[in-house]
């Protein structure tokens, strides 16, 4: 079966939102370096510790949104903010901007997908994100067949 959708426009704002959600899952650990540095208050009594963790932490999620915000003002990567349509199948997604111009995408080169309340996010890399509102598909049984596509290839349980 073959999944066609409406033509959707990512806006700037859920792309940067969804891409620094995707960091946080991605890169829990850095929470725990933080913490181990803010630890060091508990052998030698002085705030700085805490201080220099939570600056640190800080400065890292603000490098990552300073990189998301970029991506959405360079103009190589305006093709991500165009109205597109996705051809969904059980081989991959296609990704077009016109009838004539798209983009195959093998569901081998998705790192990870996810299912919100209303919504799939399928994860190409750190900065590369497929959102997929439930809205722009026709009907039910097109949003219950690419969820079981998903769940046959692992994505989602």
């Amino acid at each position: 079966m073959l999944v066609k959708t409406k033509k959707y426009k990512l806006a700037n704002n859920t792309y940067i939102k969804l891409g620094m959600k995707n960091i946080i899952r991605e890169q829990w650990w850095v929470f725990l370096i933080a913490l181990a540095i803010a630890s060091g208050t508990l052998f030698i009594h002085t705030y700085w510790f805490i201080m220099g963790a939570a600056i640190g932490l800080f400065l890292y999620f603000l490098f990552w949104l300073i990189q998301f915000y970029g991506i959405t003002q360079l103009e190589e990567n305006r093709i991500i903010f165009e109205k597109l349509s996705y051809e969904i199948t059980s081989h991959q997604v296609l990704v077009q901007l016109s009838a004539k111009q798209g983009m195959p995408i093998p569901w081998s080169q998705i790192k990870r997908a996810s299912q919100g309340k209303d919504y799939f996010l399928l994860v190409v890399s750190k900065g590369q994100l497929i959102h997929l509102p439930h809205k722009i598909f026709n009907s039910k049984h097109e949003i219950k067949f690419v969820e079981t596509i998903l769940k046959r290839k692992g994505f989602i349980k």
